[in-house]
């Protein structure tokens, strides 16, 4: 009798993600078991508890899956579920706060595609503004495309106190630079869309941060992406199902939310069927994701 493919799903929150428990098991797996109000200190315990209730050669049929909405605390839970791993008593482990790790890899990835179709020029050097940067999803685009080699600026709406710490602790975590800059004025925004050459909103659902009049005069501009499907646009002009189409007022292209979502849905779930999949336990992150996106970005 085969064994069954068990998912258990941590979250510091009051609930899972319905999105990420429909996701694992349409992937494949068999159970799934959500673990709500997890602490960073709970995880050792949860995570041994697992691996010590299953013979070794079980370890790859057992998953951990990261959830929750704050990057810094998913990859701390992330680090203690590995480390407490007790070889040969090992399980697979996959961390994606608020989908954050693949929604932010699958941007990157389309943003990457469409420099390359329409500028002949990849990541690497590019000016690259995030605007929502103090969001889950601005965090990680960061992250990703400053390991690119991407010149990063993380845009702070309210000032640059909070972009400031985003700034240093993605420098001390990851030991890589990005530039907090101030978009809490309409000319502050102005400038740093003028100084770009990529902008992406990450922003909240249903808000707009660069309108039109930012875009005018932004001549060195030649990719907008978007992650917001709830009108208004985060970029006004940019269409939810843009897939390297104009941007009104510009001559960039832009990629719209449908088109990064669809390339977000088929990360997720096929980081869990990797996991099913595997011969051997694996560990998921936002650079496995980015990895993946690259193959379906078109």
């Amino acid at each position: 009798m085969a064994r069954k493919h068990i998912l258990h799903m941590l979250t510091p929150l009051r609930q899972m993600s319905p999105f990420d428990v429909n996701m694992a098991l349409d992937a494949g797996f068999d159970a799934v078991i959500p673990y709500v109000d997890v602490s960073l200190g709970d995880v050792t315990g949860l995570v041994q508890d697992a691996i010590f209730s299953r013979p070794p050669d079980a370890g790859v049929d057992t998953g951990i899956f990261i959830g929750g909405k704050d990057v810094s605390l998913a990859l701390d839970m992330f680090d203690a579920a590995k480390k407490a791993m007790v070889p040969p008593f090992q399980v697979s482990v996959f961390a994606d706060p608020a989908g954050s790790f693949t929604t932010a890899a699958a941007m990157v990835a389309k943003v990457e595609k469409a420099l390359e179709q329409h500028s002949g020029r990849g990541l690497k050097g590019t000016a690259v503004a995030i605007f929502g940067a103090t969001g889950v999803v601005g965090f990680c685009t960061a992250v990703i495309a400053a390991r690119e080699g991407a010149e990063v600026t993380i845009v702070g709406h309210d000032g640059l106190e909070r972009v400031e710490k985003i700034a240093a602790e993605i420098r001390d975590r990851f030991g890589v630079g990005v530039t907090p800059a101030d978009g809490s004025t309409d000319a502050g925004k102005t400038a740093i869309v003028q100084a770009s050459e990529v902008v992406l909103s990450a922003a909240k659902a249903g808000v707009q941060v660069i309108s039109k009049a930012h875009l005018q005069g932004a001549g060195r501009l030649l990719v907008g992406a978007d992650v917001n499907a709830v009108p208004p646009a985060g970029i006004e002009g940019l269409a939810v199902n843009a897939n390297g189409d104009p941007i009104d007022a510009t001559a960039a292209v832009g990629i719209g939310p449908l088109a990064i979502g669809n390339v977000k849905y088929k990360v997720e779930y096929g980081l869990f069927k990797k996991m099913i999949e595997a011969d051997k336990t694996v560990t998921f992150d936002f650079q496995d994701a980015f990895t993946l996106a690259r193959q379906f970005a078109k």
